[in-house]
């Protein structure tokens, strides 16, 4: 019957990285009773950053990805440390790539990332009112540019292949759902 749990048989860890590890499962499949090795990409949660002034611009950041071996125009994001909540790490990560804060986090949701090989979600969250507020903090594998775009210039960025990562996409997706419901204010 198809649609229904595999049994896990086995799992091990196989490798450790600094932002992941790999892990191996065993699971036998409901349908055909035979089992399978399936390669799991384990992460911490991951969090994205929608960060908009008072005068409604985004605060962007543009950065080297080396997956892909270009910059990238991105919303502020990263790891969620064990230490911290999914909304705390939104914080951090906005004030260390952009040296921006906020007057107010609002949770947009989430969703996972790759769910045929990977265990972690992304959280999105809408930064209110956004401030400078001292300079970055980047570490140092990060070279971050930041810029502010019109709230109303996002989509145009995104038709015209300016902004391509998919988890920023999906950020902006939720985003626009919100506030074409009216979830958000005039100035959001």
């Amino acid at each position: 019957m198809s649609g229904q749990p595999w049994k896990l048989i086995a799992s091990k860890q196989d490798r450790s990285y600094r932002v992941f590890s790999l892990r191996t499962d065993r699971a036998r499949s409901p349908r055909t009773g035979k089992e399978h090795d399936f390669y799991i990409l384990e992460s911490s949660p991951w969090v994205n950053v929608i960060p908009i002034t008072p005068k409604n611009e985004v605060v962007l950041i543009r950065q080297y990805r080396h997956g892909i071996r270009e910059i990238t125009l991105e919303i502020p994001g990263g790891l969620v440390e064990q230490a911290d909540t999914p909304e705390k790490a939104a914080a951090k990560e906005l004030h260390e790539e952009t040296g921006y804060r906020e007057s107010a986090m609002v949770p947009l949701g989430k969703v996972y990332p790759n769910p045929a090989i990977q265990n972690n979600a992304c959280y999105t969250f809408l930064a209110v009112n956004v401030f400078p507020d001292g300079n970055q903090e980047q570490d140092e594998k990060e070279d971050i540019e930041v810029l502010l775009r019109p709230l109303p210039e996002i989509p145009r960025l995104i038709r015209e292949g300016e902004i391509t990562h998919a988890l920023v996409l999906a950020a902006f997706y939720r985003f626009y759902m919100e506030y074409e419901r009216g979830y958000f204010g005039a100035n959001t």
